[in-house]
């Protein structure tokens, strides 16, 4: 597979081989879906909770006599048939919302992310990134003259100063390899790559 190396105003000059293994394996939208969807669980945190009726705040005391008013038998004013009572079957704090997928399962749906990627033009490659300065504006800059508004950088090592000039634009993140992360792939409109991280996702996820 061949892919397209970019220079600083975003042109194509040539094509750098890489790995098929990594960039031209068959896209499987059900493998995809699945990888995605574990990774959006396995981040939630079970925090939301629920009162049942044992925390709701109630009295104990029964609310009216058993027989002889006419209304519905009543013990408890928790009853989750009551306005303020307890949930049922309550939402519990240590809830897990964790999806097992299996090693061999999530690198090859990468490399098939990867591979649409490089089929549909959103993937590219740079021979490096950087900045002078820890400066959002040269780093903006750069991006701008390279035609980019939402890229993801995925470079072979991350400095101070990229790093410091990255974080605060909205469309952009910039990672090592071992970060990458099946929904930032699709998210961004962009992918570049720098020629030392192919060899490094071709380790990873071959």
């Amino acid at each position: 597979m061949q892919l397209e190396l970019l220079n600083d105003q975003g042109q194509a000059t040539s094509k750098v081989d890489a790995p098929d293994t990594v960039f031209a394996r068959d896209y499987n939208e059900a493998l995809v879906h699945q990888v995605v969807v574990a990774y959006q669980a396995n981040a939630r945190q079970g925090t939301r909770a629920q009162k049942n009726r044992e925390a709701v705040k109630h009295s104990t005391k029964k609310p009216w006599r058993q027989k002889g008013t006419g209304r519905a038998r009543a013990g408890s004013t928790s009853s989750p048939l009551w306005r303020g009572g307890g949930r049922t079957f309550p939402n519990m704090a240590d809830e897990n919302f964790s999806h097992k997928v299996n090693k061999k399962m999530y690198r090859a749906g990468m490399a098939a992310i990867l591979s649409q990627l490089a089929r549909d033009g959103r993937l590219a490659v740079v021979d490096s990134i950087s900045v002078d300065a820890p400066k959002t504006k040269l780093l903006a800059a750069k991006f701008k003259a390279m035609g980019l508004e939402s890229v993801l950088v995925i470079a072979d090592t991350v400095d101070e100063n990229l790093a410091l000039a990255s974080r605060n634009l909205p469309n952009v993140l910039v990672i090592e390899p071992r970060y990458a992360d099946p929904l930032s792939l699709v998210f961004y409109k962009k992918v570049l790559v720098t020629k030392a991280a192919i060899e490094q996702l071709k380790e990873m996820f071959a």
